[in-house]
């Protein structure tokens, strides 16, 4: 049971990722993006997990030393809701990307490798969408750059 929602809780999250990734244009990704709910579903896999380990999921974060999360790990159960709960907070991390990159005006082709960067390895994504993020320049609606604190536009 725990083998199948494992593998279930990548597969929930995938068709947001794809949205993202695939149809960043289309009007529906952006809504999609901007809700939270969409890591609901993996939160239900990641209770149906945790709550049978919950005694030492709850001394793993009480008092967080590697032995006990090693422990925790050890647990089909608590390692997979590990991973579920890796990929619920990947995902709302990838949403705050998308977004933040349209509002930026990063090119989707600039952020679609990046998106599939933080899938897989969401630390090294979100390092560089961060340092992207830091010099790029918000983008109003007309394409004109913003006006910047002291209201010069900036190009």
């Amino acid at each position: 049971m725990t083998g199948t929602l494992f593998q279930l809780s990548f597969s929930l999250a995938a068709p947001f990722w794809l949205l993202m990734i695939l149809a960043p244009g289309w009007r529906p990704t952006a809504r999609i993006a901007a809700s939270p709910l969409t890591v609901l579903p993996v939160l239900v896999l990641y209770l149906m997990m945790a709550v049978p380990v919950f005694p030492e999921l709850w001394d793993a974060v009480r008092s967080p030393d590697i032995d006990t999360f090693r422990e925790l790990m050890a647990l089909a159960d608590g390692a997979g809701a590990i991973w579920a709960q890796v990929i619920a907070w990947d995902l709302l991390l990838g949403q705050w990307m998308y977004l933040e990159g349209r509002r930026l005006g990063i090119s989707p082709l600039v952020m679609g490798p990046l998106l599939v960067l933080t899938i897989l390895l969401s630390p090294f994504g979100l390092l560089v969408f961060l340092a992207l993020r830091a010099v790029r320049k918000p983008r109003t609606r007309s394409g004109n750059a913003v006006p910047d604190r002291a209201g010069r536009a900036t190009p």
